[in-house]
């Protein structure tokens, strides 16, 4: 049986390209395997698959009883497809924090490290097996890095992402900074979509206090673009919220080059949120959060009400 690989719903560019990555690594080892997507790409991931000459995976819904699947970038069944449980899963690899809730057949590999981007665990985990990444892969794996780390600005990053980023880098004859500039020019152009679309782009559910959250974030090299359009934005987040059954939609717009957070502020309970978390004083509809670039590092573990 071809086994699955997958990352988390509202892929980003680690959880577009791991997958490929892996499915790769396994292929090369001789067990056939596919990469599939569990939701429409950010336009970056998009930009990054198309550069380095891939098509961009299967959308599946769900998954079959007994496929045999890997989990790449997340463990949270919230972010996987709902017949998770009932399928094979093989394996785990991810560098976000244990969530738990998944049930698997029989015991499995599990690889979870405090590094900022999946791709970097894959890559140790490959061994001498890494040497025989065709450039494409290499590619891949350069921009996972440089995504997850907004070039080495987000306080996730390890010397070991770092020096895996700039060792491809060399090896490819990529210049660092005009790569990372076009692939969050890639990921800042986001006219086609959408407020709803935008509002689950880059997002995650969590609970915090006994409220559900979608906690949203766009990483975005021109906020300008994104902030014009908040009042439309934070009218959307009203039926989002509703259709997702969660209580809010928090949207902190990453200014990548300035390094902050704007957050939109469209009521009381996410002005509270904002205060309570961030100690920020809010005077309007939204408030500046100085060095705040990691959902995973800043915003989550931070989240008050």
């Amino acid at each position: 049986m071809t086994t699955l690989v997958f990352g988390h719903k509202a892929p980003d560019t680690d959880s577009t390209g791991a997958p490929l990555i892996w499915a790769w690594y396994l292929s090369h080892k001789g067990q056939p395997a596919e990469a599939r997507l569990l939701g429409q790409p950010n336009t970056e991931a998009a930009f990054v698959a198309q550069r380095w000459g891939f098509d961009l995976p299967e959308i599946i819904a769900d998954v079959a009883d007994d496929q045999a699947c890997v989990i790449v970038d997340t463990n949270n069944p919230a972010e996987l497809p709902t017949n998770i449980n009932n399928a094979d899963v093989q394996a785990i690899i991810d560098h976000h924090k244990l969530v738990g809730g998944l049930e698997t057949k029989g015991p499995i590999d599990i690889t979870i490290r405090p590094l900022a981007c999946t791709v970097t665990v894959m890559h140790d985990l490959m061994g001498d097996d890494a040497d025989a990444m065709p450039e494409a892969i290499k590619g891949l794996m350069l921009s996972c890095i440089l995504s997850d780390t907004l070039e080495f600005r987000s306080p996730t990053t390890t010397p070991t992402d770092k020096a895996l980023a700039e060792a491809l880098a060399a090896d490819l004859g990529i210049s660092i900074p005009d790569y990372a500039a076009e692939m969050f020019a890639a990921k800042s152009d986001v006219s086609a979509f959408s407020d709803a679309e935008l509002l689950r782009m880059d997002s995650k559910e969590y609970e915090v206090g006994g409220k559900q959250f979608r906690v949203s974030v766009l990483e975005t090299t021109a906020p300008k673009i994104v902030l014009d359009r908040k009042d439309s934005l934070m009218a959307s987040m009203v039926d989002v919220a509703a259709e997702d059954g969660a209580d809010q939609v928090l949207l902190f717009v990453v200014d990548i080059l300035n390094e902050e957070a704007t957050l939109l502020v469209p009521n009381d309970l996410v002005k509270t949120v904002a205060e309570k978390s961030f100690g920020a004083t809010v005077s309007g509809d939204t408030v500046v959060l100085p060095g705040i670039m990691s959902r995973k590092k800043q915003i989550i573990p931070n989240l008050k009400v």
